[in-house]
């Protein structure tokens, strides 16, 4: 069970990862070991799954941000298509939804070219699609990870 002192190095945590022990101790008003623990203990119940860097994708010439929704023509092809979409670097996010359409994923490309030859050749190739739909992005107002737990 997760307590107040825990929550507040989450919030803290998704403003700044790469944080200091020390840094998060001052702020908890607890020694850095005891903060250490509590984190690595987080991070042993998987509450805390790991630690990544936000890009500019603007300034990595990946300017094509697509919105990919799919339908699977029957539940035996799940597994396979997870399993197929887990290692395409291109997908940054994947999600099983309700609705019309059965996944929703997120793709970054470096122009719309790369993202025809994605969605032909290695996307619709997969058994068990049935449909696809893409929505490409004009722009993107906000991305990024929430920035404060409710614990209410």
């Amino acid at each position: 069970m997760l307590d107040a002192l825990d929550f507040k190095i989450l919030d803290y945590l998704l403003i700044n990862g790469r944080a200091s022990w020390a840094e998060l101790a001052n702020i908890l008003g607890l020694s850095a070991p005891s903060t250490a623990e509590r984190v690595k203990r987080m991070e042993e119940k998987g509450v805390i799954l790991g630690y990544r860097v936000n890009l500019n994708y603007r300034l990595l010439n990946y300017s094509v941000t697509a919105f990919i929704s799919l339908s699977l023509s029957h539940p035996k092809h799940i597994s396979e298509f997870l399993k197929a979409i887990d290692s395409m670097a291109e997908i940054e996010e994947c999600h099983h939804v309700a609705g019309d359409d059965d996944y929703l994923i997120k793709v970054r490309c470096k122009d719309t070219e790369f993202l025809d030859k994605f969605l032909n050749e290695k996307l619709k190739i997969l058994p068990g699609i049935s449909k696809t739909r893409t929505t490409i992005a004009l722009s993107s107002s906000k991305e990024s990870p929430i920035k404060k737990l409710n614990i209410n």
